[in-house]
């Protein structure tokens, strides 16, 4: 794209002066971010220990000597790794008659993080908290985006043991607060935040609005940048867990792989519909695809791989998706493409603070604000001056079209007479053509109603048992999980009876298979016929063998069902070849309101035990029981 020299002198003073406003936003933000030393000075003797095996506990770790904790500096940064780390330090009195004290680790990314206070040579713990991005939202003891445990009132020194596990880095940045202290500071930090969200939100916004009436691919490419970006930030600083999707702790983990990668997807698609890739390199153009490609890939794998592995991959990815947009850029100026050194300079925002991050993350530099504020500073300024870029480039978009128009309007006129003798042709097929749509449309709809009646009729005969004519195993395994769910739901005991045919195998022996599948026929009828209620259903689950499902049927009402058809089943032999032949059957009965998830599958297989039993017995019978929650 060449632009005039005034329009490039105009977009450099915009440029400088976009730099200069996001350069304070930036000093403001970072001063709002600072760490408070009068919260992290409250932390003394600070020491970790490693626990690679997994075993340690609070009482094993409160008796090791002072000597094998090693030293670390407040806010701790270890690196990523995967063993749980102990942490050991001590916290001033907390008595106060006019306030209550917090402990806070605001980093949000731990998997996992167990505390226990103790007082002064006392070995139980006052008080014990655990939460976690692993744990649900709502277990924390306070519900809020970083991790916040009160502290019991003591007038005299603490002890505090965290054991904290984590698949990406093992970040613990500790401060205690007064809640005064804590109110006053919340308000500045949630302004700030509120601000930067907002501020990408009405970015993200806005360019959709614009493609929405312009239909440019930059447009939604950006706003699907901004989006995602936002996303990525708010998992990374704790926001998406407390406020969007707090019920989901297992999307939690896999929140920031998604949304870091789809926002480099953007940024990638975004950078080749900004510059001419194509007209200058398109070899180029077939590697931005490429990396579309890779972080799409990058996605799939995170619904797969740890977020340990992920995260060091997506990393590595990043700082080369950065350098080669930063590349592509800067090879761009030097072909004259102005927008591309805007473009370049908005990168180099990002490649400064995700390098740093990076570097901050593998632990190889110390930085005393978090990386994730680094990341978050860095993209705020290279989205204000990526909106920029897009609004130069769609204004010169816009003048290019201008130019486009004027030439068009010469050629409207002989477009408008061939249009004309287009309406012509058209008229005198439209009437044709209209009925015939109507027609295969009407078939259409007819084709589609057979396929429809097809697809129920085949979904009920694939539940039937086809020598039976009763439900089978398919049928019995979808209905067993719906009334597991129901009792759950309605608090409803569920009864579950597992029934076998008494030495069916000397049937098959003496009378042939012909008299088994007869005699197997009978015993479904029997089985049918004594049900009681709609509820009720009788499954042929194997060979010989059956199973209830009796919905709101306690353990009596089940066990008086299965009697009766035991009764039944021995006082009515079958007829075969003018032979009679008896048959009697062994029944386990069990009945429990579901409690949890699979609880049913316990259920099945507690009425399996009770088959055994009255088998073990000596058949003939019915075995029965009652399971409680605690069972």
């Amino acid at each position: 794209m060449q632009l005039s020299v005034n329009d490039e002198r105009r977009y450099n003073v915009w440029m400088v002066i976009t730099t200069c406003l996001a350069f304070f936003c930036v000093v403001a933000v970072a001063m709002s971010m600072l760490p408070d030393d009068t919260t992290e000075d409250r932390i003394s003797g600070l020491g970790y220990q490693v626990d690679p095996e997994a075993r340690d506990t609070f009482a094993s770790m409160l008796n090791k000597p002072a000597a094998s904790w090693l030293p670390v500096e407040n806010p701790v940064n270890l690196g990523m790794h995967h063993v749980p780390y102990w942490f050991s330090f001590t916290i001033p009195p907390t008595h106060s008659d006019d306030d209550n004290y917090l402990l806070e680790i605001s980093y949000p990314l731990l998997d996992d993080v167990q505390i226990a206070i103790y007082q002064q040579d006392v070995s139980s713990p006052v008080k014990v908290y655990r939460g976690g991005d692993t744990q649900p939202f709502t277990d924390r003891p306070v519900e809020h985006r970083t991790f916040l445990f009160p502290l019991p009132d003591s007038k005299a020194p603490q002890r505090v043991l965290v054991r904290v596990k984590a698949s990406g880095t093992i970040r613990l940045p500790l401060k205690v607060w007064q809640e005064r202290e804590y109110i006053e500071y919340t308000p500045r930090h949630n302004l700030v935040m509120g601000l930067f969200f907002g501020f990408l939100c009405a970015m993200g916004v806005s360019n959709l609005f614009l493609f929405l009436t312009t239909r440019s691919g930059s447009f939604i490419a950006y706003s699907g940048y901004v989006f995602c970006m936002a996303l990525s930030l708010a998992s990374l600083h704790g926001y998406g867990y407390a406020y969007l999707w707090p019920a989901l702790p297992l999307f939690q983990e896999k929140a920031i792989v998604v949304f870091a990668n789809l926002t480099i997807v953007f940024a990638m698609q975004f950078s080749r519909l900004l510059l001419p890739v194509r007209q200058y390199l398109p070899r180029m153009d077939n590697v931005l695809k490429i990396t579309i490609g890779v972080f799409l890939v990058n996605i799939a794998l995170g619904l797969i791989l740890p977020y340990a592995i992920l995260i060091k991959i997506f990393l590595v990815l990043l700082s080369m998706a950065v350098l080669l947009a930063l590349g592509l850029g800067t090879w761009l100026v030097l072909k004259g493409v102005v927008v591309a050194r805007y473009f370049s300079i908005a990168w180099a925002f990002l490649l400064i603070s995700g390098l740093t991050a990076s570097l901050d993350n593998l632990n190889i530099i110390d930085l005393t604000i978090s990386s994730n504020y680094l990341v978050m500073l860095g993209a705020a300024i290279e989205t204000l001056l990526l909106a920029l870029v897009v609004a130069i480039s769609y204004s010169h978009t816009r003048n290019e079209m201008y130019d486009a128009q004027a030439k068009a309007l010469l050629q409207e006129k002989d477009a408008n007479r061939a249009k004309e003798d287009l309406l012509d042709v058209q008229q005198r097929y439209q009437s044709d053509l209209e009925y015939q749509v109507e027609e295969r449309t009407l078939e259409l709809q007819i084709a589609l109603r057979e396929l429809s009646d097809a697809n129920r009729e085949l979904e009920a005969l694939n539940a039937i048992d086809s020598l039976t004519g009763i439900k089978n195993r398919r049928h019995f395994d979808k209905r067993i999980k719906a009334e597991g769910r129901r009792s759950r739901r309605e608090q409803t005991p569920l009864s579950l009876a597992m029934i076998d045919v008494d030495h069916f195998k000397r049937i098959n022996d003496e009378y042939g298979h012909a008299a088994g599948d007869a005699c197997i026929k009978h015993v479904a009828g029997i089985l049918q016929s004594q049900l009681k209620r709609p509820s009720d259903d009788v499954c042929r689950i194997g060979g010989e063998e059956f199973a209830l499902i009796l919905p709101n049927t306690d353990t009596e009402g089940a066990q008086q069902l299965v009697e009766d058809m035991r009764r039944q089943l021995e006082t009515t032999p079958v007829n075969w070849d003018d032979e009679l032949i008896a048959m009697t059957l062994s029944a386990g009965i069990a009945t429990a309101v579901i409690a949890f998830e699979d609880h049913e599958r316990d259920l099945l297989k507690e009425a399996d035990k009770q088959l055994y039993a009255a088998k073990q017995g000596g058949r003939n019978q019915i075995k029965a029981i009652h399971l409680t929650s605690e069972q």
